[in-house]
């Protein structure tokens, strides 16, 4: 990756990060590229470009936030997929992997080829007509009433042959790596990400369908709003993406390998997202979740004898 892409988080302060990537790449013959629109946070020897050149000329990229930057810049070269590698400036974050801490060591580390690639799957939303401002999901797809009042009232169809109905507060349609996201805030289930697989889940069932559906990842589910529906909001990762009223029709499938995440280190990350998921609510003995510590922190929690 001799040509690095810059994806800075919105708001939150990644300056030094920014400058950390910068002096690397002064030292190490590398290149780093920003988009025009955020000129004004880089250094002046970090290039900016417009967007469609900085996605055709970028070998991988660096995402400063949390995981809703990390998702941003997976969607952002999802017709073109190169690696990315997610720096947490966030809070809980199950796709990032390195801290502005240890950025250096791990550009060393990325320098020296010492690293893997973990392929992620996302949905591709379609709703005919109707225009989406956002269309591929690598967590979710999810439909929710627009209001306050009124409930969902969706058929569902896969593959042609209709399934039943959801009348609920929502739906989600989630990938395997967003199985740990609303879906199961939801109370679906988690999916392994190794899994070629979609889960639909509703929120708050009233009537009709009223628990998980698992179904494989050639399946091409569509959810027809009913006309007794109140207004629909389909959302993309937690983005905005579109309104649906009565007889609108949402498609959605998963293409496989359509994003490429960068991992330092799989056992590390995988312990880090299983600790995660205890704190939200994956009961783990005290034994098993002592096991994901690092060995080197372990002295900070077990009294010594």
């Amino acid at each position: 990756m001799d040509t690095v892409g810059l994806v800075l988080h919105p708001t939150k302060p990644v300056a030094d990060s920014v400058a950390t990537l910068a002096a690397w790449a002064r030292t190490h013959r590398g290149r780093v590229l920003a988009r025009t629109a955020d000129a004004g946070r880089v250094p002046a020897d970090v290039e900016t470009v417009p967007e469609p050149e900085f996605l055709e000329r970028v070998g991988g990229l660096v995402a400063l936030g949390g995981d809703g930057t990390m998702l941003g810049a997976m969607r952002l070269v999802v017709d073109r997929p190169v690696p990315v590698l997610g720096v947490n400036h966030g809070n809980l974050g199950f796709l990032v992997e390195v801290t502005p801490a240890t950025l250096g060591e791990a550009l060393e580390q990325l320098h020296r080829g010492d690293f893997t690639v973990e392929s992620h799957g996302c949905l591709v939303a379609d709703a005919g007509p109707v225009a989406l401002t956002t269309r591929y999901g690598f967590n979710d797809v999810v439909l929710a009433r627009l209001g306050r009042t009124g409930a969902v009232s969706v058929d569902l169809t896969v593959n042609g042959r209709q399934y039943g109905y959801y009348r609920c507060d929502g739906v989600v349609i989630s990938t395997p790596n967003g199985s740990t996201a609303y879906n199961y805030a939801a109370g679906g289930p988690v999916l392994s990400p190794s899994a070629a697989a979609v889960v639909i889940t509703p929120v708050a069932p009233m009537a009709g369908i009223g628990r998980s559906v698992v179904l494989g990842a050639g399946d091409r589910v569509a959810l027809t709003v009913a006309a007794d529906s109140a207004p629909v909001a389909v959302d993309v990762d937690g983005t905005a993406a579109g309104e649906l009223t009565g007889g609108d029709v949402l498609a959605a499938g998963l293409r496989e390998k359509a994003a490429e995440v960068v991992r330092l280190s799989p056992d590390r990350h995988q312990n880090r997202s299983q600790v995660k998921l205890s704190l939200l609510d994956l009961p783990l003995r005290r034994d098993q979740l002592l096991e994901l510590i690092p060995a080197e922190l372990r002295h900070k929690v077990v009294p010594e004898d």
